[in-house]
């Protein structure tokens, strides 16, 4: 396997299982550095991976090990191989099993994965601007679902809910309608299900491209491994550990998503912003316009609807952005206001039409969750639709208006 550095292998063992996987799938060049000499080791060796593994004695310098990783450009992956202490926000926990090699291998192509597309990005941004793993918090962009239905569901919630936004799902059929309208950065596979349901939910996510670097905790202890997920982990059903063992994977993926929303910004030429995929308000205000006038001139429909959110909670708002982002369609477009709403405009869409499309949206939006206090993104809607006498400006001025008789 090629990669854009050397591999380094941190250890207080001469010689470790970590390095015997690596010398077996034919990973090279590999560095070896014991914890007295790992924070020099990366300096002087510029690894495109650290691999260590760390007993309670290291806690100290592993710390100090993370605290220097996460300053480098491209993002530098730090995996611990079979934790024994709490692990830095930057540190990937794996834990090993029968499979043990394999699955380390493929976990670590997955998150050079990331360092490549990071490596593309901060290629092709232009003026360069600083953006590394630290820059990215759960609690504001990342969405973690939740299936489940046994006691250790509202344990979970709520420990997922303290740290990031969590989807909840009772079922594995609902679990699915998520996957396919959410953005979702992990799952958490609780109790209440059988060994075949949940052998059968992984074998489709196996088989989906779009899943398949998902990062997974199932907490069940009789389940092996056994599938094409690098970012899996089965574990004891142990909350506490469950939660500890998703985030940083979590952190990582929402990393991933945000470097492919910086992509698809600049290929658009800056027109789209990064933090949620819509428009930015200048592009929003320039593309209404000329809609309006088209409209104007050629007959048809245009409605537009304000989705406005609850402005103590600027994540959902930034949810809900992201949800319209992925679930529009192509021909609509919209864009996060100054007050924090979300205006969507309608293309070749009449009232009641647009009154049904704004409600899917909306639906799609109540099932995530705030915080400890269980706090729902739920937005409140208007619609409205082009009268024969408007302009933009007096159709949005009238989408305001409407909203704010609504409000009171």
């Amino acid at each position: 396997m090629s990669q854009q550095g050397p591999i380094l292998v941190v250890s207080s063992a001469s010689q470790t299982s970590v390095a015997a996987a690596l010398d077996v799938a034919k990973v090279f060049p590999v560095v070896e550095a014991d914890w007295s000499e790992a924070a020099h080791a990366v300096e002087q060796t510029q690894p495109a991976a650290v691999l260590a593994t760390a007993s309670p004695a290291d806690e100290a310098r592993l710390a100090e090990l993370a605290a220097r990783i996460d300053a480098h450009q491209p993002y530098l992956p730090l995996i611990v191989v079979d934790p024994a202490i709490a692990l830095p926000e930057n540190a990937i926990p794996f834990f090993q099993s029968p499979a043990g090699s394999d699955r380390l291998i493929a976990r670590l192509r997955a998150a050079l994965r990331v360092r490549s597309l990071h490596s593309t990005v901060m290629r092709r941004l232009v003026p360069a601007t600083p953006m590394a793993l630290s820059h990215i918090d759960p609690a504001r962009d990342a969405t973690v679902l939740l299936v489940g239905r046994g006691g250790a569901y509202p344990t979970l919630s709520v420990a997922l809910g303290e740290r990031t936004a969590v989807v909840g799902a009772l079922s594995i059929e609902a679990a699915a309608k998520h996957l396919n309208v959410r953005d979702i950065d992990g799952i958490v596979l609780s109790e209440g299900f059988s060994l075949r349901v949940i052998d059968a939910f992984l074998t489709v996510l196996t088989e989906d491209a779009r899943f398949r670097h998902l990062p997974i905790v199932v907490t069940s202890g009789d389940l092996a491994p056994a599938y094409d997920l690098p970012n899996l982990e089965i574990i004891a059903s142990d909350p506490a550990q469950a939660v500890a063992t998703i985030m940083p994977l979590v952190r990582q993926h929402a990393f991933e998503a945000h470097l492919g929303r910086t992509l698809k910004a600049i290929d658009a030429e800056g027109l789209i912003d990064i933090q949620t995929g819509l428009l930015t308000p200048d592009a929003f205000a320039r593309d209404f316009a000329s809609a309006v006038y088209q409209t104007q001139q050629r007959g048809g429909g245009l409605s537009a609807a304000r989705f406005a959110f609850d402005t103590t909670h600027p994540r959902a708002r930034f949810d809900g952005a992201r949800i319209i982002s992925r679930l529009m369609r192509r021909m609509d477009f919209g864009a996060v206001q100054e007050d924090g709403s979300v205006i969507v405009a309608f293309a070749e869409t009449d009232l009641k039409t647009a009154h049904a499309v704004a409600r899917r949206l909306s639906s799609v939006m109540r099932h995530t969750n705030h915080g400890k206090r269980d706090t729902r993104m739920e937005p409140d809607v208007t619609v409205v639709t082009l009268l024969p006498n408007d302009s933009a400006k007096t159709l949005l001025a009238r989408l305001t208006e409407e909203a704010q008789r609504a409000a009171s």
